[in-house]
């Protein structure tokens, strides 16, 4: 299923959303943004050991994509590889976040600053690349100082690359290595529900990684291009 998300000449989206709450009873969307926020509780994340990871996925698993239920936060905009929409804070201790991939357009090769991510394809397809981190070496050979030792990184290699579709969920933290996300449909737009827990990449950024040198860059992602179904100032 494409999302009808409407956009404007830019690429951009047009409608002017609400970021009111749902009345009461909750759609079963909203009930999984309820459900993962009291799980991880006052003062927990995803590194507490009283929280279980599966639990959490399980969370995900069980809902059934519904676009009419998480449209309000689908923001496309074709001029970017993809947005980064906030959907809910679960109490300071986690990012639920919903991003929107524009036609064949991916992320850069990224870490995930010592947190934990689950990803849940809502709509379209979504390719992961994993790859290890790049390693460092040093070696004495050098035309300036040949007993000098120089360091330098050796690029990452893949691990493996997998394909899911809508409604699977994926697990990903930087104990398993790097990794890249890219929609392979030349057409269409792809979604997707991330839970980052602890927020450390909006509170302190994170890194990418050049997939030829393993050269790494800081990057700030304290920025989002919509807050709660609003839309709000440039994105990081």
């Amino acid at each position: 299923m494409t999302p009808s998300i409407a956009l404007d000449a830019t690429g951009a989206c047009s409608t002017s959303l609400s970021s009111t709450k749902p009345s009461s009873p909750p759609d079963s969307f909203h009930q999984l943004v309820a459900d993962l926020s009291q799980i991880l509780g006052p003062s927990s994340g995803l590194t507490s050991a009283d929280v279980d990871v599966q639990q959490l996925r399980s969370l995900m698993e069980r809902y059934i994509s519904n676009e009419d239920e998480w449209r309000k936060y689908a923001f496309a905009d074709l001029s970017r590889g993809y947005t980064r929409n906030l959907v809910d804070e679960g109490n300071g201790k986690s990012n639920l976040l919903i991003l929107v991939w524009s036609p064949g357009k991916g992320s850069p090769l990224h870490d995930h600053a010592d947190a934990h991510c689950l990803m849940k394809v809502l709509s379209g397809t979504l390719s992961e690349t994993q790859y290890t981190f790049p390693s460092t070496s040093t070696s004495t050979s050098s035309k300036f100082s040949p007993s000098a030792p120089q360091a330098f990184n050796t690029p990452p290699t893949i691990i493996k690359t997998t394909t899911y579709t809508t409604n699977q969920v994926t697990y990903m933290s930087d104990d398993l290595g790097l990794h890249r996300i890219s929609n392979p449909d030349p057409e269409n737009v792809a979604v997707s529900l991330h839970l980052y827990t602890p927020p450390n990449a909006a509170r302190e950024g994170c890194h990418i990684f050049d997939e030829k040198t393993g050269r790494k860059s800081h990057v700030t992602q304290s920025n989002f291009y919509s807050v709660f179904g609003e839309r709000v100032g440039g994105q990081v």
